[in-house]
This record gives structure tokens, C-alpha cells and sequence, in this order.
């Protein structure tokens, strides 16, 4: 049961934390606030440091009254209570709500004793003197009272000129009563205010209680001593390591971080550098395709170069009135100059011109024509004649030109 309630008690502290962070949202979203001086230059005073009240009878006002507004010489006394430890902001909104209830208010803040809050609630992590200054330096408090009691009795409230009490309207039991506010209440004189959810003070010492190991170690390294800290010396060099640990954690996740910047940074170049080269290869691929592809440049150079050669060495076409092979005369026989001194090799006729080809493969000439039997035999092995040397010569078969026969 007990399980049951404290999560149920961190529910409802979570959701109390939530409205109350989409409550100060939408308050932000609202208009601004033109600038203005407000502030006050001098701290509350106490009631027990003030003038005594003149010897008028206390006359309290009633809540219309108070509602319409009153002179200024008379304003709505305003009486809020508390302990006030860890002094915070859901402190100062519930003073800061006691003071605009009416349009013209004196606020008065009673704070108790330690002795009566020990006695009743707990122990606090302030002592009487350091609640007492928080509160006279909060903006919204006309007057402090030391000591204040912790069940308001009608002399208090007479001699404090209270005409209203603020609080919230949950009811607080403490000291055998079910509601300490009762009788207030019932005379009408309890003006509800709305509790600040999100925040307490016994919110915050859960959070220091909860995370006690990062505080002492906190205070630790700003110089407080383990002795100071109430710890030992055991606990006191174990909070050390740890620290010592953290610290090498940082620098571990320090180095990853910034080897991961690096690493990224290098991918992201070797991804560019392959777009580059990737780009560059098709580009490169491109062109050798351009140039010596199926349909490429060197191939109709080829095609253009071939078609000349051929052009070249193509005999003449023969007139169309060519004898017939009776009328032909026979042949010539080809003889070399060095062979031959007697009479020169008779001249082949015009229309044997056909034995004048050559053609050139390579650095070689490669005669093609008609040769007689006997000069194959002799000099080629019957194989086709090829000119041997580096140098090709025209030489049309008049071989007395070629360097071999000179």
C-alpha cells in the first residue's frame, strides 16, 4: 500500500509539473510587458521594529468592502504564514497572489520559529534567522512577524489588525486539528490562494536526497571537506575515484566525438573524390569510345585511308573496244638491267599498265603484278617478292633503283 501511494504521489507531482510548465507556456506566449522601475530599494520590516498602531479600535473590513477598494490610508491587512524553508518560486507566487486579493493590500507574512517547526512538521535545512531574511527581501511583503504562531488565536489577530488570512484552501492538519484554518474560515476572514504545483520545498530535498552521491562529490571539488560533508574516509576517496573515473569517461567521449567529425569528414571527401573519378572515367570511356569504337573516328579514318589506298593501286579500266586474246600480243618478258646488257627490256604496252602496281604494308613493299616465272624462282623462293630494307622505295619494278640490286 505504501508502494502503492508514493507512485501514485509521483504521478500526481509529475502531472502537477507538466500543467504547471504549460501554464508558464502560455503565459509567455502572451503580450509583453512594457519596461518599467519597480523595485524596491529597502527590505520588509519587522512588526516587532514598527511604530505601535494608534489607539483607534480595530475595525475589520468586509471582503466587499475590501473588493471595492478602500482609502488609502486604510488598506486591507493581508496575513499569509509558513515555514518558508529553501525559500522558491512557489513561495513568492502564493505571497505575490496574497497581495493583489485586494486592490489596496498591506501584506503581512508571519514565518515560525524553529523550535515550533521541528515540532510540528520536521527539521529544516535553513535555520529561523535565514527564513526570516528570505522573506523580507521578497518584493511582495509590507511586514514580517518573528515567532509566528502556529494556530492563529483571535489576540494575534486583534493585535496584528488582520482582517484577512491567505492560504491555500486544502486543509491543513497539524497539531491534533484536522484543518488549522478552520476557525478562520468560519468567521470569514480565509482568503484562498492556488498552490504553485511542480514545486516544494520537499521536492527539492528529494532531489538532493535522490542524487546524494553527485552533490557530495560536487562539494567536493569545490573544496569542502569530507568532515564538513559528515563523510568518511572510506567514502571520501571512493568519491574521488569516481571522479577521477568520470573524468577519463569525458575525455573517452571527447575523443569519439571528434573522431567521429573526422571520420565523417573523410567520407564525405572519398565520396566526392569517387564522384570525380567516376565522372572522369565516363568521361574517359567517352572519348576512347569516340575514337575507337564501332562507329569511332579511327575507324572511318580507316575506312577513308583504305578507300584511297585502293583507289591508288586499282588498275585502269581497260577501253571498251579491247582486242581479243588472238589480237593480243604476246607478254613481255621482264629482265633485269644486270642481267641484260645486249638490249634494253622492251617496254610493256599501255594497256599492261596493270604490272606497274605496288603496294605498301607496313615499311615493306609488296610488288603486285605480273612477274615472270623465272624471276620468282630465282630470287623469292616462289614467294611473293618483299622489299627487306626499312626503307620503302617506289620503285614501279624497275628494281636498278631498290639499294639491294645497286
Amino acid at each position: 500500500m505504501e508502494a502503492q501511494s508514493s507512485s501514485g504521489l509521483l504521478l500526481s507531482r509529475k502531472r502537477r509539473r507538466e500543467s504547471f510548465n504549460r501554464e508558464t507556456e502560455e503565459g509567455e506566449k502572451l503580450g509583453k510587458i512594457p519596461r518599467c522601475t519597480v523595485g524596491l530599494k529597502h527590505p520588509a520590516p519587522f512588526a516587532d521594529e514598527l511604530v505601535p498602531a494608534d489607539g483607534k479600535p480595530y475595525e475589520r473590513v468586509s471582503m466587499e468592502e475590501a473588493k471595492r477598494g478602500t482609502l488609502p490610508e486604510r488598506p486591507v491587512r493581508v496575513y499569509a504564514d509558513g515555514i518558508f524553508d529553501v525559500f522558491h518560486s512557489g513561495h513568492a507566487r502564493a505571497l505575490m497572489q496574497a497581495k493583489c486579493l485586494f486592490p489596496n493590500t498591506h501584506l503581512i507574512v508571519g514565518v515560525c520559529s524553529d523550535d515550533l517547526t521541528h515540532k510540528y512538521k520536521g527539521f529544516t535545512v535553513m535555520n529561523e534567522d535565514e527564513r526570516y531574511d528570505a522573506i523580507i527581501h521578497c518584493r511582495y511583503v509590507d511586514e514580517v512577524v518573528r515567532n509566528a504562531p502556529w494556530t492563529l488565536s483571535p489576540e494575534f489577530l486583534t493585535k496584528h489588525r488582520i482582517d484577512f488570512v491567505a492560504h491555500d484552501d486544502i486543509p491543513y492538519s497539524s497539531a491534533g486539528s484536522d484543518d488549522v484554518y478552520r476557525h478562520i474560515k468560519e468567521a470569514g476572514m480565509f482568503a484562498p490562494t492556488q498552490r504553485t504545483e511542480g514545486i516544494s520545498t520537499s521536492d527539492i530535498i528529494t532531489r538532493i536526497v535522490r542524487d546524494y552521491d553527485v552533490y557530495v562529490r560536487r562539494n567536493l571539488q569545490r573544496g569542502y571537506t569530507a568532515k564538513e560533508l559528515n563523510v568518511s574516509f572510506i567514502n571520501e576517496k571512493k568519491y574521488h575515484l569516481q571522479e577521477r573515473v568520470d573524468k577519463v569517461k569525458r575525455k573517452v567521449r571527447d575523443v569519439e566525438e571528434k573522431s567521429k567529425e573526422f571520420v565523417q569528414k573523410v567520407e564525405e571527401k572519398s565520396i566526392d573524390l569517387i564522384q570525380k573519378w567516376e565522372e572522369k572515367s565516363r568521361e574517359f570511356i567517352g572519348n576512347f569510345l569516340q575514337m575507337f569504337g564501332p562507329e569511332g573516328a579511327l575507324k572511318h579514318m580507316l575506312k577513308e585511308g583504305k578507300g584511297r589506298m585502293l583507289q591508288a593501286i586499282s588498275p585502269r579500266q581497260s577501253p571498251n573496244s579491247s582486242p581479243t586474246r588472238e589480237e593480243r600480243s604476246p607478254s613481255p618478258t621482264f629482265r633485269l638491267p644486270f642481267f641484260t646488257k645486249t638490249s634494253p627490256p622492251p617496254s610493256p604496252p599501255p594497256h599492261h599498265s596493270g604490272a606497274r602496281g605496288y603496294l605498301i604494308i607496313f615499311g615493306r613493299l609488296v610488288i603486285t603484278g605480273r612477274l615472270s616465272c623465272g624471276l620468282k624462282r630465282k630470287f623469292c623462293n616462289n614467294e611473293p617478292f618483299k622489299c627487306l630494307c626499312s626503307t620503302t622505295y617506289f620503285c614501279r619494278f624497275n628494281l636498278s633503283f631498290h639499294p639491294l640490286y645497286r
